[in-house]
């Protein structure tokens, strides 16, 4: 079978997939009850050779607690009621997870300092509502 294209330049081979066929749970009648129509997708993201160790700890962190102890990636796909939709929906998902791993996170934010209008701005407001609420007091004040 052809590698998975997860982007240009890196792709994972179908041997580090392992695919089970489950029950599905969740109404169906008969068919929910006689056919294993449910797919349990499973990827070891800690020892894969074809992640790079950034994308992989992006990968691992993405992940949550789909991630075992192991390091294995689990994602169980029963939306369909057919294997086949249900496999394809699961390389989707895993295919969609590393895809986003995979793009390097934005650069950090450059801290600048607050202009002086803005400055202005906020102690202008900050006068306004102040003057609102000292008008809240009880008429005549001199109690």
């Amino acid at each position: 079978m052809p590698p998975l294209k997860i982007t240009n330049t890196l792709a994972i081979d179908e041997d580090e997939i392992s695919l089970r066929f489950v029950r599905a749970s969740g109404p169906g009648g008969q068919n929910v009850n006689k056919v294993s129509t449910a797919v349990e997708l499973r990827f070891d993201v800690w020892n894969s050779p074809t992640l790079p160790e950034p994308v992989r700890a992006r990968l691992a962190r993405l992940a949550g607690r789909r991630l075992t102890q192991e390091g294995v990636l689990i994602l169980l796909a029963e939306r369909f009621r057919t294997q086949e939709r249900n496999r394809a929906d699961a390389q989707d998902r895993l295919i969609e997870l590393i895809r986003k791993a995979a793009e390097p996170p934005p650069p950090p934010r450059k801290k600048t300092r607050p202009t002086l209008a803005s400055k202005k701005r906020r102690l202008e407001s900050k006068t306004r509502r102040g003057v609102v609420k000292a008008g809240r007091g009880r008429p005549g004040g001199d109690d």
